[in-house]
């Protein structure tokens, strides 16, 4: 008698039902993490108006979380490498809730813009911690879906608070939009409590029971010690230079000196072997917001300044978007895990180009431009989705969640940059206009960074026997011990 050939079962029965807690864990912080972030960019024009800001100044609210994101993410991430990816979310979820409620009881530009500060490192830990639990508690052959799922947590919080925005703020005004912030702190709470570990963290790192130094290579002597202090200190008081008044017009030189500062320390932290890998990630990441963030950051003051649109059209114009976000993100994972991470990613870039003007030449009919948002969004943003499992893929486990926290949240730099630029281009022709040119021009240079996979090339120069993928199905622990036992050079 022949054996029936059996069946895979289908792929949401391949993850267990600790795997998909997990998961949903990780989903809810994130969902919260994307409704504190954008709060700001739905009450910008009020809290321009209430406290007398400049466009510029404005804008640089949306910044200001950027500016310490590289701290968070670094310091968040070396703490979810070195104490588990569950501290460190859970950690993060309180930093950037208690900054959004400060936002509501600010008083002037200065006490909202310290508020940003506090969100933008609790969102970064947030990022590079449940991107890395997500990944790392589902089968490898599934982590594209699981980035993709995750991250379309942010736009279902973006949603939510969009469609908040035209209910809140006409009868209550702005400060309550960020008093619901309260809420993300009784999650983090409920999520200490509830949650698995990362089984692949558990494997690779607690069991050996060695905890990890990722930024160890920093301070191995006092020089170097003395050295990078010095280069994070001048970091950070550049970047509120270039994203405050101090600034004045020695912006571009102060521009110049923080990335400068931020590459080296990006350099020292790869170590000889994989130095080209860290700046290069950093770079490709920074092209990423640079193409993503012009929209992102003032899609909402163009549509109530050139379009004049109403709060409740432009509740219904985000929604549009967000909804096609979300749609994007679950698309992404499934064309992720059928073509590979970098083959998703350009193709599905290179589609969104078509989209990009026509979204800015549509004018103010609200159901075209819902319709043009949406299919923009779901392959632009919603692509950008698969950015965890492309990041995460070229670091080991030991160290993942520091070196993807850090090259993101450096890179994210751009997303700072975009609204600037944005508003500064917009001087000399109009918003949609500028935010169009950024976002073809940014998205062009990413799907070559990526579709040439430029970091793993230039990476090969140094290392050409590193692990290709270490989140690929062939890979797993094995890799992450492989890697622990070939001779450090990191220093």
């Amino acid at each position: 008698m022949h054996n029936q050939p059996t069946t895979a079962p289908r792929w949401y029965r391949q993850i267990s039902r600790t795997q998909w807690k997990s998961f949903f864990a990780a989903w809810v912080g994130y969902t919260l993490d994307g409704f504190d972030f954008v709060l700001i960019t739905l009450v910008l024009t009020e809290v321009s108006r209430d406290f007398g800001l400049s466009a510029v100044e404005g804008a640089s609210l949306v910044s200001a979380a950027f500016i310490t994101r590289w701290i968070g993410g670094a310091a968040l991430g070396a703490l979810g490498d070195r104490y588990g990816r569950k501290l460190s979310m859970v950690v993060s979820i309180l930093l950037y809730s208690l900054g959004t409620v400060a936002c509501g009881f600010a008083w002037d530009y200065t006490s909202m813009f310290v508020a940003r500060l506090a969100i933008g490192m609790g969102m970064a830990g947030e990022y590079s911690a449940s991107a890395t639990y997500a990944m790392e508690s589902w089968p490898a052959h599934l982590r594209n879906r699981a980035s993709g799922f995750l991250i379309s947590g942010y736009s279902v919080g973006s949603v939510v608070a969009g469609q908040l925005y035209q209910f809140v703020v006409p009868h209550l005004g702005w400060r309550w939009m960020f008093y619901i912030g309260i809420v993300p702190i009784a999650v983090a709470l409920w999520l200490r409590r509830a949650l698995p570990e990362a089984q692949e963290w558990t494997a690779t790192v607690e069991e050996k029971q060695e905890k990890p130094n990722p930024f160890g290579a920093l301070f191995t002597s006092r020089g170097r010690t003395t050295l990078n202090t010095v280069l994070m200190a001048v970091a950070t008081l550049t970047l509120f230079g270039v994203f405050t008044p101090l600034g004045g017009g020695a912006v571009p030189v102060l521009s110049v000196l923080a990335g400068a500062c931020l590459l080296v320390l990006a350099a020292q932290f790869g170590g000889r072997r994989s130095w080209l890998l860290y700046v290069a990630m950093t770079v490709t990441v920074f092209f990423a917001f640079l193409y993503t963030w012009p929209l992102q950051a003032l899609l909402p003051t163009y549509l109530k300044t050139d379009l004049h649109f109403s709060p409740g059209e432009v509740s219904d114009a985000l929604f549009f978007a967000g909804f096609g976000t979300i749609v994007g993100c679950c698309l992404a994972g499934f064309l992720g895990d059928w073509l590979g991470t970098k083959k998703a990613y350009a193709f599905i870039l290179l589609a969104s180009l078509v989209f990009v003007f026509p979204v800015f030449a549509v004018g103010n009919n609200l159901l075209a431009l819902g319709a043009l948002l949406f299919v923009l969004q779901a392959l632009s943003f919603g692509v950008s989705s698969l950015l965890p499992r492309y990041i995460g893929g070229h670091f080991p486990t030991d160290n993942r969640a520091a070196a993807l926290g850090f090259t993101y949240n450096v890179g994210a730099l751009g997303g700072a940059v975009a609204p600037v630029l944005g508003t500064t281009l917009a001087s000399g022709m109009s918003l949609g206009t500028s935010l169009a040119l950024l976002t073809f021009a940014g998205t062009l240079l990413v799907v070559l960074l990526v579709g040439f996979d430029v970091p793993a090339r230039l990476n090969r120069l140094t290392d050409p026997h590193g692990v290709r993928d270490h989140l690929a199905p062939e890979a797993g622990p094995r890799s992450a011990a492989s890697e622990a036992a070939r001779p450090s050079e990191r220093a």
